[in-house]
């Protein structure tokens, strides 16, 4: 995933930014806020959306659903509202076995 963290942890970020981390277009995340009821950014007196962690760890998810696992919109959409507890365990496991793995493979090239 593609997902890059911030240095600095902030309480909202700009919708460029949460692009940025994504390395999407800022008009496919107003496209999933539009699609996913999960995403809620705040809008400023600008009207300018300000996404929380909250909004950035469900957009992880839409993310793996329809970018990694090849889900429709439609799929993510049903995934999501069927069981969206499983659908995030199972996402932290895969990105836990994934640490894992890039772990494995720096101990590897180290030895």
């Amino acid at each position: 995933m593609p997902y890059k963290k911030n240095s600095t942890e902030k309480l909202f970020y700009k919708i460029g930014e949460v692009a940025k981390m994504f390395d999407v277009n800022v008009s496919l995340i107003r496209f999933w806020e539009k699609e996913f009821d999960i995403l809620k950014p705040k809008k400023n007196k600008k009207g300018n959306r300000l996404f929380t962690k909250i909004d950035l760890n469900n957009l992880k998810i839409i993310y793996h659903l329809v970018k990694e696992r090849g889900f429709t919109l439609e799929g993510a959409k049903m995934k999501l509202k069927e069981n969206k507890k499983d659908t995030i365990n199972n996402f932290e496991i895969v990105n836990h076995l994934k640490d894992i793995r890039r772990f494995l493979v720096k101990l590897r090239e180290e030895l």
